[in-house]
């Protein structure tokens, strides 16, 4: 358990406590909130919770905050408890029992921050997931960079988590695909051809149907046309999804299933979830198409599932994917990110499990919204079909793959975002990247100092850590647990980049006012305990690094 649930069972316990001597009235409580209070003067911890109980218990808030204050039971880790006007109850940390964190870090060393929480639950996120018709681009490496994360901390909250990617290899993106490459292909066999007026124009289609002309010679002149297209666009889109697959590992992102739309037709499933929609009561045939009823679950409009021409629409084929995910695959919770332009698909998604009589609360789709790329005053612009495309490949080659993660990490997803060129690759304190991992370095530099000094600090007793620069830097490194746990809760990963940086700040102003390594011999002691200190320092700056997937060099 985080050290905030240990506060909140401390609480609940005063309250008890209280209510049982009469001094406090009984009642049911509402969800316990412990927050950091923003002025040290009000401790390490507080909750607004007399606030919230002042109307049902008809008391005064401080009144209430006193008497559960005076209630809480004493622990080994709560120094001092105390009301504060208009109806807080703020808790100090044993300064002893801080020091002793340390310790528990090092013994604990990269699992630190670690919980279970999740307690083995099956959690799918399914992420990144674009048409394969071209490469991935900027626009959609931010729901990459926060789908990869987000799985990092859910597992490191004890969730049994699968990352997915969903390939739509099905429908009239992928025909266009198909035909594009195929024309390419005619073009590189010195053919006189158009491509479709909606085809994919950009180089990179050119540059797969040559690669397919080398290896597979002309034998596709000679097909009726028809066959052609479908086994030239079937190579072309396994190679495009082996080239998404290595652009995505530059920036840290892997999968562990790649699910491709296909098997849901050959396999059954799209022919049972449409079976269950009509068998529940909520499909009906009209104007030559068959219709989603989603009005009689308060939607605004009824969503078409097959076309008047039989074909299905990506719709159905997404309720048939759910129903794989939860029927049949058994997620207790699956996550989808998707991008600005599907904000409007929420709703209907949700609907649709309960026609299916699946609990829609099992679902969350969280929206990444859209990247301004910038240098300088000039803005960049990117484009598929055009193939005026901003890659991730060119932004990596540009910025470096930990800049790439950290920046798109560094906001919400619901909230837009510009990322700047320039910053990403500037090598000072400006650059968050820069700074957070120069903290890792210097922490190594140190390490390497005392090996060169024959310094074994194995023993040093950090119960002698006791300047302010210690203990605010011990302060921010314990946060991390329970980070891991309210981000997997709320499912915000972006709180690492935040979080990251205040731990190196503390760590930087720590390095300045605390002297580590000493060469007199009355302050060994002292060097031996700041050692351990900074060695507990590296695992936690390390731990959150390595749940951004950015690397912790030792050397800058």
């Amino acid at each position: 358990m985080s050290l905030k649930t240990d506060i909140a069972e401390a609480i609940i316990a005063g309250v008890s406590a209280a209510q049982a001597k009469g001094s406090l009235p009984a009642g049911e409580l509402p969800p316990i909130v412990v927050d950091r209070p923003q002025s040290e003067d009000n401790g390490d911890f507080a909750t607004n919770l007399p606030l919230r109980l002042a109307r049902a218990f008809r008391l005064e808030p401080f009144e209430i905050a006193q008497r559960i204050a005076e209630s809480i039971p004493t622990s080994t880790f709560i120094e001092r408890v105390w009301a504060a006007k208009p109806g807080f109850v703020n808790f100090a940390l044993n300064e002893a029992w801080l020091t002793g964190q340390v310790e528990a870090i090092l013994q604990a060393k990269d699992s630190y921050g670690n919980s279970q929480v999740g307690a083995g639950r099956k959690v799918q996120v399914e992420f990144v997931s674009v048409n394969p018709t071209g490469p991935i681009h900027v626009g959609h490496t931010r729901g990459a960079v926060l789908g990869s994360t987000l799985a990092s901390v859910l597992s490191a909250a004890g969730y049994d988590v699968t990352r997915e990617y969903y390939v739509n290899d099905h429908g009239t993106q992928m025909e266009l695909f198909y035909r594009s490459v195929y024309v390419r292909y005619l073009q590189a066999q010195g053919q006189d051809v158009e491509l479709p007026a909606q085809g994919y124009k950009g180089d990179y289609i050119t540059e797969l149907a040559k690669l397919i002309q080398q290896e597979e010679g002309d034998r596709f002149l000679n097909m009726p046309e028809d066959e052609a297209v479908t086994d030239i666009g079937e190579i072309g889109l396994d190679k495009m999804l082996t080239n998404i697959g290595a652009d995505l590992e530059q920036v840290g992102v892997t999968f562990d299933v790649w699910y491709k739309e296909h098997d849901l037709f050959d396999g059954g499933r799209y022919g049972e979830a449409m079976g269950l929609i009509a068998k529940n009561g909520y499909v009906s045939d009209r104007e030559g198409a068959r219709w989603f009823t989603s009005t009689s679950l308060g939607e605004d409009k009824d969503n078409v599932l097959v076309r008047s021409s039989g074909q299905p629409t990506y719709f159905a084929s997404d309720v048939a994917y759910h129903l794989d995910k939860f029927a049949y695959r058994g997620f207790d919770h699956v996550i989808d990110i998707w991008g600005a332009d599907h904000q409007g698909h929420v709703s209907r998604m949700k609907a649709v499990l309960q026609a299916l009589g699946i609990d829609p609360n099992r679902l969350t789709v969280m929206i990444s919204q859209m990247v301004t790329l910038r240098r300088g005053d000039e803005q960049l612009k990117i484009s598929k079909r055009s193939g005026d495309l901003i890659t991730l490949r060119d932004l990596v080659e540009d910025v470096g793959a930990d800049a790439c993660r950290y920046f798109f990490l560094s906001r919400s997803p619901e909230s837009q975002m510009e990322f700047d060129l320039d910053l990403a690759k500037e090598q000072s304190s400006n650059n968050p990247v820069y700074y957070v991992q120069y903290g890792h370095a210097r922490i190594a530099s140190i390490s390497r100092l005392a090996a060169e000094r024959g310094i074994d600090y194995v023993d040093g007793d950090v119960s002698v850590l006791k300047h302010p620069a210690e203990l605010a830097l011990i302060r921010k490194m314990i946060q991390l647990p329970g980070l891991v746990e309210s981000m997997a809760e709320d499912l915000e990963p972006h709180h690492l980049a935040r979080y990251s940086l205040d731990l190196a700040s503390a760590f930087h102003w720590f390095y300045q006012q605390c002297r580590v390594v000493s060469s007199e011999p009355s302050d060994l002691p002292m060097t031996k305990a700041r050692l351990r200190l900074v060695d507990a320092a590296r695992i936690v700056l390390a731990r959150s690094l390595s749940l951004m997937g950015m690397a912790a060099p030792e050397q800058m």
